[in-house]
């Protein structure tokens, strides 16, 4: 599961179900410090505090991973929804911080050593039931390419997305993000494409709109897509766990999800993914007979 929605909203799960467990540690601790006649505010403070540091030790490792695109877009740094952060070093982090508040405070050790404790197991079992929920490869749902006929043949999307590092992108044109995004992924479907078979392949899977609709948004725009395909009955995001637009998968070479990603994706964000799909580029194999 990739999304949750609330009412009209639909919202990325992990960073949610990340709030909500910093929340419930913060508000076990200060219950806790309550009942022991403690001030409950240091005890929610320093968790807070903790979880703070953990997240901004997150993102400056992963913006130092990824200096040279942040330094092409320093505003980039900025935008949290790029799902930019290196997750060992939050924890250690954050752990750290909580470590050095124990150690002052010996008063607070029971408060924040279960306030911390509950809200990790609170998160950690939000990851790992979206990773055994996970589908192991993309749904084996046909589906029909956009042709200027309307006469091509429905193709397994399974099939179309095995052999080559893959990029799913599920949209539709009343959806502004997705309408904020298509012009960066589909200048990076030109260039991958020009890559050959060393480069990624983007695959744009419309939702819930007829080829009319999507012919007429894709002129207007002045958009040249290749491989955009139907979903009307928008099958494919429930089946992959994600009622949200637009959501993008990014596939390895045998159609394995390496990493989903909920909302816009800015340029950064876009290329820094790139670099790692382009590590699951199959190595060609030499043809027998012919030299090293």
């Amino acid at each position: 599961m990739l999304s949750i929605t609330v009412g009209p909203l639909s919202l990325p799960l992990r960073p949610v179900a990340l709030l909500l467990s910093v929340w419930l540690a913060a508000w076990l601790a200060g219950r806790l410090a309550r009942r022991a006649g403690i001030d409950p505010a240091p005890a929610e403070s320093l968790l807070l505090r903790a979880a703070g540091a953990g997240l901004v030790a997150a993102r400056l490792v992963h913006l130092a991973q990824q200096a040279d695109l942040y330094a092409a877009a320093p505003l980039a740094m900025l935008d949290l929804r790029d799902g930019g952060w290196h997750l060992p070093t939050g924890l250690v982090a954050g752990l750290g911080v909580l470590a050095v508040a124990l150690l002052r405070q010996p008063a607070l050790r029971r408060p924040l050593g279960l306030g911390a404790l509950a809200g990790a197991v609170a998160w950690g079992s939000v990851l790992l039931w979206q990773a055994h929920s996970r589908p192991p490869a993309l749904p084996d749902l046909a589906l029909a390419p956009l042709s200027a006929d309307g006469a091509s043949p429905p193709v397994t999307l399974r099939a179309r997305a095995l052999g080559q590092p893959t990029i799913v992108n599920l949209w539709a044109s009343w959806c502004g993000p997705c309408r904020q995004e298509m012009p960066l992924l589909a200048a990076a479907q030109q260039r991958e494409r020009a890559r050959g078979a060393a480069g990624v392949r983007i695959l744009f899977i419309n939702q819930g709109e007829s080829a009319s609709a999507v012919r007429a948004y894709l002129a207007d725009q002045g958009l040249s897509l290749q491989d955009v395909w139907l979903d009307p009955a928008m099958r494919v995001g429930p089946a992959i766990g994600s009622r949200g637009l637009p959501t993008t998968l990014f596939l390895d070479a045998d159609g394995r999800q390496v990493e989903a990603h909920v909302g816009v994706l800015s340029a950064t964000a876009l290329e820094a993914r790139l670099r790692a799909l382009r590590r699951h580029v199959p190595t060609p194999v030499p043809a027998r007979g012919s030299p090293p």
